[in-house]
Formats: structure tokens, sequence, C-alpha cells
């Protein structure tokens, strides 16, 4: 039986890892729920039992084998070699280790990454749920024709940045209809009720960050496999659920119905009516990806493009905890268990 910790359990992707284990082959593990000081003695639930979560103190991760990292990004700074140091594999949800020597960025869904993780491997950094989806969305065109373009606008939720965004905008709408001054602290700017594609400068979330993080786990994912990304994000009036916009040139053209075979298959939702587009609400705890494929129009009466546009919509929690979970059963191959005969 494994032993395995989350570190940052109260945040909303805490919780939502909590279930996607409890969903997979590791749900017979032990664990342990950890957070800042302030979340101890938090009550929780796992399974059917009551427990509580417990501040980060010298021993908090001594006999761990996975810890999940999903707090914020100086939680895991402050933490992550400690772990390291007690024989626990490191897995970063908070992207605070994807410029680290050594650190791996990973998505298993895609099975053929150009590097793997070994004995030597400091931490792996499940990919961002934003890259992850659309790494797969290409990784699948791809058995259809070479990609020559793609594009994506990606529009980003408050759940993305923790339950105090959240709490931001729903106070912000709130306010805005009763006339109120608009709370700041997070975003200091007006995001109910808007797009916006830069934020405040007291803002505490950085959506250029989040565009270059996008980028770095695109590339790491693509290793020279699929074109560079052009990508712009912006921030939605969305609580949750991450959708897209992706504009993608083709080498050749294909028959549209070859396309929408590539794309269809495991992880990823084909949805061919338009009266049930992806949508952020649609995709909610769902694990697949929910695509609408419409084609750019080509000579009259052709069946074939080489231009095309993707709609996707995506629970980026849901995705990001079950990518992280792909990742520890992946890392299970070096954290062998019973006697070596």
């Amino acid at each position: 039986m494994y032993k395995i910790a989350i570190a940052g359990a109260s945040t909303l992707i805490g919780r939502e890892l909590k279930e996607a284990l409890s969903e997979s082959p590791l749900a017979t593990a032990n664990l342990i729920l950890l957070d800042e000081a302030t979340a101890h003695g938090q009550l929780d639930q796992v399974g059917d039992e009551v427990t509580v979560i417990h501040a980060i103190e010298a021993d908090a991760f001594d006999h761990v084998d996975f810890t999940f990292f999903a707090g914020s990004e100086d939680l895991t700074r402050r933490h992550w070699r400690q772990a390291l140091r007690s024989g626990s594999t490191v897995l970063d949800l908070s992207g605070a280790l994807d410029q680290e020597t050594g650190v791996l960025v990973r998505a298993p869904w895609l099975g053929s990454e150009a590097v793997t993780p070994d004995l030597f491997t400091p931490a792996v950094v499940p990919a961002h749920p934003a890259a992850l989806a659309l790494a797969l969305l290409l990784d699948r065109l791809q058995t259809a024709a070479p990609v020559r373009f793609a594009a994506a606008t990606v529009l980003e939720p408050a759940s993305q940045f923790g339950r105090a965004a959240m709490d931001e905008l729903h106070q912000q709408t709130v306010t805005l209809l009763s006339f109120q001054n608009l709370p700041r602290a997070i975003y200091d700017a007006q995001i109910a009720y808007n797009l916006l594609t830069g934020l405040g400068e007291g803002a505490t979330v950085n959506l250029n960050a989040v565009d270059a993080r996008i980028r770095r786990h695109y590339d790491a994912l693509a290793a020279g496999r699929w074109p560079a990304l052009a990508l712009q994000v912006i921030h939605a009036p969305v609580f949750h659920g991450h959708t897209m916009s992706i504009a993608i040139e083709l080498e050749r053209p294909v028959e549209i119905s070859a396309l929408e075979e590539a794309l269809s298959g495991d992880h990823v939702d084909l949805v061919l009516e338009d009266t049930d587009s992806p949508s952020n609400l649609a995709a909610t705890g769902q694990n697949d990806v929910l695509v609408r494929l419409r084609p750019e129009p080509g000579p009259r009466n052709s069946t074939q493009v080489s231009r095309l546009w993707l709609w996707a919509a995506s629970d980026n929690l849901r995705l990001n905890a079950q990518n992280a979970v792909e990742c520890a059963l992946d890392l299970r191959r070096l954290r062998p268990k019973g006697t070596v005969q």
C-alpha cells in the first residue's frame, strides 16, 4: 500500500485531486492531507472517513511515496526539497518547478513523449490543463495530416487561480448589480461582465505568466512533433472550465470525415451537433475534452479541407487532477512494492 500526501489539500485543485485519487488504482493508498498553518485542523473526508488537515512540519513527508503539491507556488518552493529528502516522489500541480533543472513536464495520455522520468528526476510537473487539451487535439489531427500552423485563444476561468479569485468574481458581480465599489484584491480590475488580456498593476495573479506557462508546457509535450503555437490568453468572467478557439492549417487537404475520425477517441469527445456546442458548463465534471470541428469552406462541392476551426471546452480542475494521477501511476514503476525474489 502506498502512502500519498496532498500538500495544499484545502485548495480547489487539492479537493479535486482527492476525488480523482479515490477513483483510480491508487484508491487504497493511505492519504495524508497537508496545508498551510491557517488550514490546520480543518475537517475533511477521505472515502467514508472524516480526517483532519495537518500543517506541514519537519516529519510531514516521512515514509510518503508520492507528494502532490496542489497549493500555492510559494508553498511548493518552501517544501518540495523537504519532500525529496524524505524519499518522496514529487508531483507539482502549482507550476512552481517547471523551470527547475531536471524537472519534467508530463502528460502520459499522449503516450509518446520524448523524455520519461528516471530515478534521477527530482520532480514531475503535470502539464497545464490548457496545454494538455491543446496537445491532445494537435496529436490527434497529426494522424490525419501534418499540421502546418496552429493558433489558439484560451479563455481562462477564475477557478484556475483558486478560491479567492472565484470569490472576487462573485463579489464583483453582486456589487455591480447593487452599484457598490468593486473588490479588487486579486485582479485589481473589473473582471465581472468583462474580457481582459491584462490585469491591474496590483493584481496578485498574472495572465502573462499563465501564457508563458502554457507555451512552455505545450512545447515540452510537443517535443518538436507539432508546429509552434500562436497563443493568446484571455481572462473570461466565468467561474469554471477552459474554453478555447483553435485555428488549424494542414499541409494538405483532408476529408472532413477523416478529421472527425482522427479527433475521436479516448479523452476527447467529438460533438457533432450544433445544439450540443461545447461549453464550460457542459464540460464541468467531465474527464474528456469536448470539441466541435468547423471546416473553413474549400472549393465548391469539395469534401476536403486544409483549414479548420476547433471550439473546445474542458473542466480545468478535473483535467489537471486526472493528469496528475496518471503521472503518479506512470511513476509507480520507479517505486516497486513487494519482495524481490
